[in-house]
């Protein structure tokens, strides 16, 4: 499934994240999605998904969509193969169909990426709806729209002051180090109300957990212990002595208490999500409109389009590395054409669903003024990110600050020489020199 070959600047060809209205090259789905149940009778296809090559799509995802849109497949760790679904309507049903449960992975060697798994066995992402609506339902409270809209002020503050930094700085300057891991981290902390002392320690224990590195599996997993102790110290001290924080409010829940467990595991997530999505983003985003100067001069010139083009660039930017926490199957279930037993496991990939040509028509184009479809980006269905009002806030802010900032902002080096990440699961620039 070759990607469309228009060069981006200093770069020989066009990541797949790079805006390009040109004739788009996107697969068939290589799938009759009308055939009846089969199982697969051929070996599982290895996976590694160690794809780290700028922002391009992982050539191994682009296979298996070619293949169809349920595949047999082998991840580097854990004792069993997986079922992967590719297509975005598969996607659906595995994410909303109780029959497949992310609950009941808790104690199994599942079939994943990390040599230590990332997941708690009490975090809200492998409790299966109905039983994670009382989690979900509190920490909604603090990630509706309004609420996040209220918080806006504060997070342009923080990002004006960051940009201040930068300035004063001078270029070249590394927009990843001003801007992109100090904004998230400082927000979600903000919200949980982490001593300023502890929060680099905190976002290195983050790192850690998220690394795919074989070898790394006793660090990551003391790293996890860290920071589950940590925060049940912290819901210990707000217990006693609550403030305006997040965990003093969710601690203070009288319809629906908490547990000490629960609240702790709850912050842990909470931060690890915020470390995520709004990290790479920051990073990922500007280096695709930068390496498009055309896309950055039109924003400045036309700020109204930021929502429109934040969200298109959402879809198609692929900032994670092939799966994330699978489910088991509790009976058996068709899925997209295939029969798949109870007792298998079954990965979903968002971001193959995100190119699904059968929902987004040339899908390997960029293409902010293609017709609304909603994308996966922050997941479907029970599991959905509860934080991504937030995470959507923090990415307009940092955007159009830089862009009425710094309007003149640009590489300082070709984009050949910027090193990606290698170590984890997250696909985004270690640095990412700018000048102006």
């Amino acid at each position: 499934m070759p990607e469309d070959e228009t060069a981006c600047p200093d770069s020989g060809r066009r990541p797949s994240g790079c805006p390009d209205r040109g004739a788009d090259r996107g697969p068939d789905s290589g799938a009759d999605r009308g055939q009846g149940p089969e199982r697969s009778g051929t070996d599982a296809i290895g996976c590694p998904f160690d794809f780290s090559e700028d922002l391009a799509f992982d050539p191994a995802l682009a296979d298996l969509m070619e293949q169809g849109p349920v595949t047999r497949v082998r991840l580097p760790h854990g004792d069993s193969e997986a079922w992967l679904v590719t297509s975005y309507n598969g996607v659906q049903q595995v994410t909303t169909d109780p029959r497949l449960s992310r609950a009941a992975i808790v104690g199994r060697d599942y079939p994943r990426l990390t040599p230590e798994p990332i997941v708690s066995p009490e975090s809200i992402n492998v409790i299966d709806p109905p039983e994670s609506q009382r989690l979900r339902r509190a920490v909604t409270q603090a990630f509706t729209k309004p609420r996040v809209r209220r918080m806006r002020p504060a997070i342009e503050q923080v990002t004006g002051a960051l940009l201040d930094e930068m300035a004063a700085h001078g270029p070249p300057a590394d927009l990843v180090t001003h801007l992109s891991l100090k904004l998230p981290h400082h927000t979600i902390c903000e919200l949980l109300d982490v001593d300023r002392a502890d929060r680099a320690l905190l976002l290195e224990y983050t790192h850690r957990m998220l690394t795919t590195a074989p070898g790394q599996k006793q660090e990551s997993a003391d790293a996890k212990r860290h920071l589950r102790a940590y925060f049940g110290r912290l819901v210990r001290q707000r217990r006693d002595r609550p403030g305006e924080d997040l965990i003093s409010t969710l601690a203070a829940a009288s319809d629906e208490p908490l547990s000490d467990d629960e609240l702790a595991v709850l912050a842990m997530t909470l931060l690890l999500s915020g470390n995520d999505t709004a990290t790479c983003q920051i990073s990922n985003i500007s280096y695709t409109l930068l390496t498009q100067p055309h896309w950055w001069d039109l924003l400045v010139a036309h700020p109204e389009r930021l929502p429109e083009v934040l969200d298109e660039l959402l879809r198609i930017i692929p900032f994670r590395k092939g799966v994330g926490i699978p489910r088991l199957a509790l009976a058996d279930v068709e899925i997209d054409g295939t029969l798949v037993r109870a007792g298998d496991f079954v990965h979903v990939s968002y971001l193959t669903a995100n190119r699904d040509p059968e929902v987004f028509a040339r899908p390997h184009a960029f293409d902010p003024d293609r017709p609304s479809r909603p994308h996966m980006t922050f997941g479907w269905g029970g599991h959905h990110c509860v934080a991504a009002p937030l995470a959507m806030e923090e990415l307009q802010v940092a955007l159009g600050a830089l862009l009425t900032r710094f309007p003149g902002l640009r590489l300082a080096v070709p984009s050949s020489e910027l090193r990606w990440d290698t170590e984890t699961i997250r696909r985004f620039p270690l640095e990412l020199p700018v000048t102006w």
